[in-house]
């Protein structure tokens, strides 16, 4: 999200979370000059989106925007995960899957992240807009809760809700109820949410 009345727009159907990208290469980057809406409702968790960006300047943003999470979606170390959560920031560790991945390299975050964001591996960091093959969840055995990200729409979002798994706990769209590159149509994004309660 980046532009004032669409971030209005996505807030009428009270999300739990809103994301907003500070990363300069993506198509949904927020700009030098974002600013969040002073009147977005204080329930919606602010979200920012991050990819290998210097711990300072995330601290930073997180101060100036009065952001709740970080998601962090890049090749961040342990240590930089650790740093974040000294300074009292809650995260989410974004892994990208593919058929090789290896689950068991996702414990290693696990004392520092809130929650992990299972996205689909693609040439973008995010947004790619294709799903991965969500039968491969059933090899994450983590403690850590997970949200479910890549390629979800109003017309798979039934498939998600026939995946099984004790740990999913949301879901991350994005590209899936978009008109244009950061810009959300709120007829996908009620149809989204209209076929997930059917």
């Amino acid at each position: 999200m980046r532009d004032s009345s669409n971030i209005r727009e996505v807030a009428s159907v009270h999300p739990d979370f809103m994301g907003f990208i500070f990363y300069q290469k993506s198509p949904r980057y927020v700009g030098l000059n974002f600013k969040i809406p002073d009147n977005l409702d204080v329930s919606i968790q602010r979200v920012g989106v991050f990819v290998n960006e210097k711990v300072k300047t995330i601290i930073e943003l997180v101060t100036k925007h009065s952001l709740d999470f970080v998601q962090l979606h890049g090749d961040e170390s342990l240590e930089e995960c650790q740093e974040l959560k000294r300074n009292g920031i809650k995260t989410m560790k974004v892994f990208s899957i593919d058929n090789a991945f290896d689950f068991e390299g996702v414990a290693h975050y696990q004392p520092y992240a809130d929650y992990v964001l299972f996205d689909t591996l693609g040439k973008a960091r995010g947004g790619n807009g294709v799903p991965f093959d969500w039968h491969l969840l059933k090899k994450y055995k983590g403690d850590v809760p997970f949200l479910l990200s890549g390629g979800i729409d109003p017309e798979n979002i039934s498939q998600v809700k026939k995946l099984n798994h004790d740990q999913l706990f949301a879901i991350d769209v994005n590209s899936g109820v978009e008109s244009a590159p950061g810009v959300k149509d709120l007829s996908k994004l009620n149809r989204l949410i209209k076929n997930f309660k059917t």
